[in-house]
């Protein structure tokens, strides 16, 4: 298999506003530290991660990326599976608070890392901060619209026979990829991010997949059709044994879009055109050809008029997430000569001690 970093999102600009998986981010009862980090923008949490996860893979560790839906170029956290301990932004929206607070979580105060002097700015930055939060109300009004667009492209290709063929078609799949374990309990299923509307537009983390299986199932899905196939091949994977990474559709939170399991090194993937697989897959499935041919032909021009609106929508979303980006980067340049990165940096190293020194 490829030598791909393995990224993920926790959370996701959705039609719903911002949706967080972060309570999965990692198992506290078997945790055996949680580094809540706690500081305003620009005060250097990506920074501290980023030296984590340095010196983690430097020490023949495997990290976990947490990207940031808002900035994939930054982090939100990175986890050590082996040594099950993540670092990770706690700040809104993805608040973290405690569960077992000085047992498993620690907070990390970078705050304290603010020199004198944000005063001299203070009416900039609340300025810009209004801005910023405006901006993602208007890109949410967009995706909120975008995401009618795909239910009802969906409520008109969708039927009791469609479903049914997907069911057939999994239970095919399952025979044939996934060997049941005899005696073994049920599998865990774990929420991530595979892909994520952001700024820089739709991106797709396939790579993360390419890291960990060599057998991928590619989905050609324009009308969103992948969830009543992945449905019942999740509660298959699960029942057989297997654990399995489970991705929602960040534009329907509540329908999945991607199935990884690592132990099997198998994947199945939805993709379209705005998102294609960038490696030839183990197998490729059309899902719309499941739809019924008549039906296909007798709603073309009302389906196509559908997704090119439900494009133009996300792509306004867009535009307003890369305007709130402006925004935040203007609010982190208020800040950044106000800030002691060597102090950051100092606190960095106390918490790489404390993860290794154990």
């Amino acid at each position: 298999m490829a030598s791909f970093e393995v990224q993920y999102f926790l959370g996701a600009n959705s039609p719903a506003g911002f949706y967080s998986l972060y309570d999965q981010m990692i198992d506290r009862t078997k945790a055996r530290r949680l580094y809540i980090l706690k500081g305003g923008p620009g005060c250097g949490k990506s920074t501290l991660m980023r030296r984590v996860a340095e010196r983690a893979k430097a020490a023949g560790q495997e990290v976990e990326y947490i990207l940031c839906s808002g900035d994939p170029d930054s982090l939100d956290a990175v986890i050590l599976p082996g040594l099950e301990i993540a670092v990770a932004d706690g700040t809104a929206p993805h608040v973290i608070e405690p569960e077992y607070p000085g047992v498993v979580e620690q907070y990390v105060n970078l705050g304290d890392c603010y020199r004198p002097g944000l005063e001299a700015v203070r009416q900039e930055i609340m300025a810009v901060t209004k801005a910023y939060k405006g901006g993602y109300r208007s890109a949410y009004r967009c995706l909120s619209a975008a995401g009618d667009m795909m239910e009802e492209l969906r409520t008109i290709v969708t039927d009791r026979e469609l479903e049914e063929k997907m069911v057939r078609r999994a239970r095919g799949i399952l025979a044939r990829e996934v060997p049941r374990r005899r005696g073994a309990a049920p599998g865990h299923v774990k929420g991530r991010f595979l892909t994520a509307v952001t700024h820089r537009g739709r991106i797709a983390l396939y790579n993360t997949v390419l890291a960990q299986c060599s057998r991928v199932y590619e989905l050609s899905d324009r009308c969103g059709l992948a969830h009543s196939l992945l449905s019942p091949l999740l509660d298959g994977i699960v029942d057989a044994g297997y654990d399995v990474i489970a991705c929602p559709d960040p534009m329907a939170v509540d329908r999945l879009a991607h199935l990884i399991v690592p132990e099997l090194g198998l994947a199945f993937v939805s993709t379209t055109p705005a998102m294609p697989f960038p490696e030839k897959p183990y197998r490729r499935l059309r899902m719309e050809g499941a739809v019924d041919g008549e039906l296909l032909r007798k709603t073309r021009a009302r389906t196509r008029f559908i997704r090119k609106m439900g494009d133009a929508l996300t792509e306004e979303g867009i535009r307003n997430l890369a305007y709130t980006k402006s925004m935040h980067d203007k609010m982190e340049a208020l800040y950044h000569p106000y800030i002691d990165f060597e102090r950051v940096n100092r606190m960095a190293d106390l918490i790489v001690e404390d993860i290794f020194s154990a």
